[in-house]
């Protein structure tokens, strides 16, 4: 028997270029367009890729990141099985 379990990677596409909420695309870096808005810098991600998924914002660090998931098999271990309870 198995189960499935979602593994997910964070893909840093932006960081913020300070002051304010300004982005600039990871692949665009380090003289690239700077956006002015993170609905913006979305937007171009989203036209330049066509990822279409889930962002993860970390405001602390100032990364933008898209969120790439993946379902994976996991085998489960058979149970042991006693010959003393007439298992088998």
């Amino acid at each position: 028997m198995s189960k499935t379990q979602i593994k997910e990677e964070n893909i840093l596409i932006a960081r913020r270029v300070p002051p304010g909420d300004k982005w600039r695309l990871v692949a665009n870096e380090p003289d690239g367009q700077v956006h002015p808005t993170l609905t913006d810098t979305l937007e171009a991600y989203m036209t330049k890729t066509g990822f279409r998924g889930e962002y993860r914002l970390a405001p602390l660090k100032s990364e933008l990141y898209a969120v790439s998931t993946k379902e994976e098999k996991i085998e489960e271990p058979k149970p042991q099985r006693y010959s003393i309870y007439g298992e088998y």
